[in-house]
């Protein structure tokens, strides 16, 4: 149906939804697309822009539902005869849309009058292009209609219309308003189909997003004149790395985008030693291009990709798109365009997404090489790495000792598995979700590591790994981990190295001096204590001192301590480790010198550092000179139906006190020795686990005479904080009876999101991705801070332990630290500052830092 409307072309130009994009027409993002905006930039730019009309998604949409325009009316805007090309222009380029038709209005008639100005050979090309696009896109014919008629033979266009009039059962059309119509129709309804619009519903776009359209004035970029004819796209930086360089390609007698896909036919741009360039043939058009992408990222403040067309020496621009670009060049071209004033640099900050600075901080698998997937699962932390599969910690050290990465594959990790963490390359588990020990572990150490990857078969008594696919891979066979995707790849993929460049140090700068919230990390080994140094943490936020006793020196005392019967022994048993203890505090201290560091006090049950297997227990048996039976049956006593809320913490603080005296003996010590050599040090101790006052007040008056016992010893003076680590949602309903006795609390929502939803962190992962797709929850609260449950929990620990203690410092040490959805909720309700992992300090300063400047621009 057409709707009647005036054939006047001014009319039509002053219709918002059907305009001729002029300086001042009615043209916006939001209601003509991103396409048609930019067009209108550069029309005002004075850019040689061929006449273009633009369609507003509320005409498109109209268009899908079979209610056409006045075709003459929309036609009378353009020269008579013109070819005109027709682009998709939605709201966000990376939605997609349908793809570009070009030289409509060619028929018989016009090929005619061109094959007289351009020369036959050009007139077929054009029509042929057209022909073979309207009977794919319009009539919806087989792509394969054409594939048996040469398109090189004097008579293909002959063979290729009959062929369309035998499939469509009637001719080619052979007017311009039918064939812009047709185009228009199936370009509007192929937007608004099913599949369409989940595909762009997964990029991100919402259900109604919109689709304008644009109608452009060919040029033909083919002829036989004297004078260069072609097309091309330019842009002025490297899409990979940013840095400044000409990219892109030229192909003579060509239209539209097709340098691109022409291969060795392309010229160069720039003059090149491998080959002939644009810059040769036609040295002015060259320059008059560089001088408009230059023009247009000064103007659009913006690094742009030109497409350009040359007809007979003159060039046109026929549309100008964001440089495609790597999150290593984003950061790049966002940091130079502030240093050079194009952009402020808190402009510069908000352009960037937090999470994908991970891709800096990490080797990357190289996007554009192929991928042979093998399995799937929960991608627990960022980076990739290649090495042979080994299916134990001590085959991990091994391998490690030789110079051979290596693989750590388990069904799932335990604190004794850190030492083959730290010397595996990658993890890989069958179970675990975002929170587990190996997620967690692995985020720390910056290890590439994908849990959950249940849809393999994990034999690791066997040594073998199956894939879906039913391929077998055996110990000593190379895969590759990608923990930002989630995917584990057959063999050694190509790589990108991190890129932690000047341009990423001048934008952590930026971001330094824009947060308004404190940014540490968590951090348990001297290594750990670098990184955090290296990205400028503002401290240790929890420092878990368990991961130190699983050394294998250390491990046998922590034994020996088990077993003990009395006080008497168990201190003598912790007298040993006190040394090791206090070394690792003070390198630990002279690290992070001048920076608060927070110490976690011990926290996992004990049975964890006891043997399970029969082997094990016959090592022990003979290491303590215990009769088996006798360490068998210790071993047992301590097992707990549900160890995580059994006998850890606080609770191990209170009734085996021993433990966490030589722990802060031990940090006080490490205090005094590294203040000696620099700035005091005021360490801050926190207890877990915690869920009374009285549990807080026992320790603290045996830490407190601690404190007074070591000053009294050494002669020397020192101060130190102490705190608890907030994880059971009541310690935050009673957060106002505690709060006196502290210094500071720390949430520990990790646990305090397993223990509010009822969840283990260590199982969730089975049915999360269900959960998440069915509506019960919007995310994964493991992933993203729950604002609305555990969430209500702090903000009542924050204003309950305040109200009790106004000058509390509040922080959270999760893995949500590092959330950029959770920091703005940790701003919301006044916490001071938040810890994550050392490689996820960048992450949250950049998420705080652009938080900070979008209150401040309102």
């Amino acid at each position: 149906m057409l709707r009647s409307r005036r054939s006047d072309a001014a009319v039509q130009q002053n219709n918002p939804d059907i305009t001729l994009i002029t300086p001042d027409a009615p043209v916006d993002t939001a209601t003509h697309g991103g396409r048609a905006k930019c067009l209108q930039r550069l029309v005002r730019l004075d850019l040689p822009v061929p006449r273009t009309v633009a369609l507003s998604f509320d005409e498109v949409h109209r268009i899908a539902a079979g209610e056409m325009p006045d075709m003459e009316a929309l036609i009378a805007i353009f020269e008579n005869e013109e070819l005109l090309c027709v682009r998709p222009s939605s709201e966000d380029p990376d939605w997609g849309g349908p793809g570009a038709v070009l030289n409509i209005g060619m028929n018989d008639a016009r090929h005619a009058a061109l094959s007289e100005i351009i020369g036959v050979p050009s007139a077929n090309v054009l029509y042929l292009r057209f022909i073979q696009a309207y009977s794919t896109h319009v009539a919806r014919l087989d792509p394969d209609l054409f594939d048996a008629i040469d398109m090189t033979a004097s008579d293909a266009l002959t063979d290729v219309l009959r062929a369309y009039e035998e499939e469509a059962e009637e001719p080619f059309p052979q007017t311009r308003p039918v064939q812009l119509a047709g185009v228009l129709r199936s370009m509007a309804r192929a937007w608004e189909g099913t599949s369409a619009r989940l595909l762009r519903q997964a990029k991100g776009a919402p259900a109604d997003a919109g689709l304008g359209l644009v109608v452009q004035s060919m040029v033909l970029g083919v002829g036989e004149g004297d004078g260069e004819s072609g097309s091309g796209v330019l842009q002025l930086v490297d899409s990979a790395t940013g840095l400044p360089q000409i990219k892109g390609r030229y192909l003579s007698q060509a239209q539209g985008r097709a340098a691109l896909e022409s291969g060795a036919k392309a010229l160069y741009l720039e003059r090149d030693p491998r080959g002939p360039s644009l810059q040769d043939k036609a040295p002015e058009a060259f320059e008059e291009i560089r001088r408009d992408a230059a023009l247009m990222r000064e103007k659009l403040r913006e690094e742009m990709q030109i497409e350009f067309t040359i007809d007979n020496d003159r060039v046109h621009i026929l549309d100008g798109v964001r440089v495609q670009r790597t999150a290593r060049a984003a950061v790049r071209i966002a940091v130079q365009l502030a240093k050079d004033g194009v952009i402020p640099k808190e402009e510069a900050l908000i352009r960037i997404e937090p999470r994908s600075l991970n891709e800096l901080l990490h080797r990357q698998v190289d996007t554009s090489a192929p991928r042979d997937v093998i399995g799937t699962g929960v991608a627990a932390s960022p980076g990739a790495a290649t090495g042979r599969i080994v299916f134990t910690a001590s085959e991990a050290q091994a391998s490690a000792a030789r110079g051979e990465p290596c693989v750590l594959v388990r069904r799932e990790t335990s604190p004794e598995d850190i030492r083959g963490m730290h010397a595996a390359s990658a993890v890989l588990t069958e179970r675990g979700g975002i929170t587990s020990h190996a997620a967690v572990i692995g985020r720390g150490l910056g290890l590439p590591c994908v849990v959950g990857a249940s849809s393999m078969r994990f034999q690791t008594l066997k040594s073998l790994l199956t894939a879906p696919d039913g391929r077998v891979f055996r110990e000593g066979d190379i895969i590759t981990v990608d923990g930002t995707r989630g995917e584990i790849l057959a063999g050694a993929a190509p790589m990108h190295e991190p890129a932690l460049d000047d341009a990423f140090q001048a934008l952590m700068t930026w971001a330094a001096g824009a947060c308004d919230i404190g940014i540490r990390a968590n951090a348990d080994t001297p290594a750990d204590a670098q990184t955090a140094r290296n990205f400028d943490a503002q401290g240790i936020g929890l420092c878990r001192t368990e991961h130190m006793f699983f050394e294998e020196d250390r491990l046998t005392v922590m034994r020996e301590m088990i077993f003990a019967k009395t006080s008497e022994d168990r201190r003598a048993a912790l007298e040993q480790l006190l040394p090791m203890q206090r070394a690792d505090f003070t390198e630990l201290f002279r690290i992070m010198q001048g920076q608060p560091v927070c110490i976690r006090l011990f926290d996992p049950p004990l049975h964890e550092f006891l043997p399970t297997d029969r082997a094990g227990l016959r090592d022990l048996a003979e290491a303590l000179n215990l009769p088996l039976s006798d360490v068998t049956r210790r071993v047992e006593s301590l097992d707990e139906y549900n160890p995580m809320l059994g006998m850890r913490g606080v609770r191990l603080g209170v009734t085996v006190p021993e433990i966490y005296e030589m722990q802060a003996r031990a940090i006080f010590e490490a205090t005094l020795d590294a203040s000696r050599e620099g700035a005091p040090v005021v360490p801050e101790i926190m207890i877990p686990l915690v869920s009374a006052k009285r549990e807080v007040e026992l320790v603290k008056t045996r830490i407190d005479a601690v404190a007074a016992a070591v000053r009294t010893e050494k002669g020397a003076g020192f101060d130190y904080r102490f705190g608890v680590m907030v994880e059971t949602p009541r310690a935050a309903l009673r957060a106002e009876d505690i709060a006196p006795h502290c210094h500071f609390f720390s949430f520990g929502t990790n646990d305090l999101t397993q223990m509010t939803y009822g969840l283990s962190r260590d199982d969730a992962g089975r049915f999360m991705s269900a959960y998440v797709q069915q509506g019960v929850f919007p995310e994964d609260p493991f992933h993203t801070l729950d604002v609305e449950g555990v969430g209500e929990l702090l903000r009542l620990g924050v204003e309950r332990g305040r109200r009790a203690r106004p000058d509390l410092i509040l922080s959270i040490c999760g893995e949500h630290g590092g959330s950029p959805e959770s920091i703005a909720f940790c701003r919301e309700v006044g916490i001071d500052y938040v810890s994550c992992s050392p490689f996820r300090v960048p992450v949250a300063r950049l998420a705080a830092a652009q938080l900070a400047i979008r209150d401040k621009i309102g």
